[in-house]
């Protein structure tokens, strides 16, 4: 989803421009990361960048790396492949071989044109970047000690989670998790007989969601008790009071809520519009955000949810309670 254009009020000249801390927002994708990401967005001094650690969407225009899998782990033993291209990309230097590379079409060139403007305005301007990457959540270490990233890690229900994952018929190749040996290593190795097994053998969507939910928030929980500095939100807590929410969290960023962001954040999430949206809307950021954090218990059958509670209890009791099923 391309996103708008945020700039701040500023006669600075390039001269005077100098690099801006970092956001990155992150956690496991359908994880409410897009719409945490874009709110915070809503702010004129933020610049959106989105997935740049994305496989399938990777803009070699925004980020000159070459991203070989789902997940990729970036540390210090492999970050010559990635560092000065993701640091060009925080300073909002356009990479225009690369961009001019990857079209095959109208619509591309469209893209491209679009992606070199907006990086621009946003170098201009100095404005903050803001990485929202669910794909980033192995990395979110690096990024910290690297650029000095603002963390903020996305929370969300293991049910709900699989739910949307069964709606969008989303699989997971969970073999790109066996192509990172530093990954296994480092964060995954209590889970690696479970992979190969998830690997070598096809699973339904809600055996997948269970094991690739334990994963994720496996590694999130650990970054939890390693990063007290981070940001961990629920995505069921700032849906409850989205304004609230936002206002706490922009505080914990250094950036102002202002009435603008304010008004932004009501019109996205308050009771006129859906709780649920069609499929092919499901990328739609419009929603009751307080009606839609039960959207599972709806999408999921008992047996199913049932299934998913005890598949993912072993992690999921260090961030849900018996109350939140």
């Amino acid at each position: 989803m391309q996103a708008g254009i945020n700039v701040v009020s500023s006669n600075a000249n390039a001269n005077q421009l100098r690099p801006r801390r970092p956001i990155l927002v992150t956690g496991s994708h359908r994880s409410g990361s897009t719409w945490v990401g874009k709110m915070i967005s809503a702010s004129p001094s933020v610049g959106y960048i989105s997935e740049p650690l994305n496989w399938e969407t990777h803009s070699l225009g925004v980020c000159g790396a070459r991203i070989p899998c789902w997940f990729p782990y970036i540390t210090k033993e492999n970050e010559s492949d990635y560092r000065e291209h993701i640091r060009a990309m925080l300073e909002f230097r356009y990479h225009i071989s690369g961009g001019l590379k990857g079209i095959r079409s109208l619509q591309d060139i469209k893209r491209v044109r679009w992606e070199y403007k907006t990086f621009r305005l946003y170098r201009s301007r100095n404005v903050r970047p803001l990485l929202k990457d669910p794909f980033a959540v192995f990395s979110a270490v690096w990024f910290a000690r690297t650029f000095g990233a603002n963390v903020v890690v996305m929370i969300r229900h293991p049910a709900a989670f699989a739910s949307s994952l069964k709606r969008l018929n989303w699989p997971f190749p969970f073999s790109d998790f066996l192509r990172q040996p530093a990954l296994m290593r480092d964060y995954l190795c209590s889970f690696e007989k479970q992979i190969r097994e998830h690997a070598e053998h096809e699973r339904d969507i809600i055996d997948q969601a269970i094991l690739l939910w334990r994963i994720i928030y496996h590694v999130v929980a650990e970054h939890h008790r390693n990063h007290g500095d981070w940001v961990f939100l629920r995505h069921e807590d700032v849906s409850q009071d989205p304004v609230r929410g936002f206002r706490d969290l922009f505080l914990k960023l250094g950036l102002r809520f202002t009435s603008h962001v304010e008004r932004v954040v009501s019109d996205y999430t308050n009771s006129a519009n859906p709780a649920e949206v069609a499929v092919e809307s499901s990328f739609t950021l419009r929603r009751h955000s307080r009606s839609a954090i039960q959207n599972w218990k709806k999408r999921l059958s008992a047996s199913e949810i049932a299934r998913i509670r005890k598949g993912t209890e072993d992690v999921a009791n260090g961030f849900y309670l018996d109350d939140d099923w």
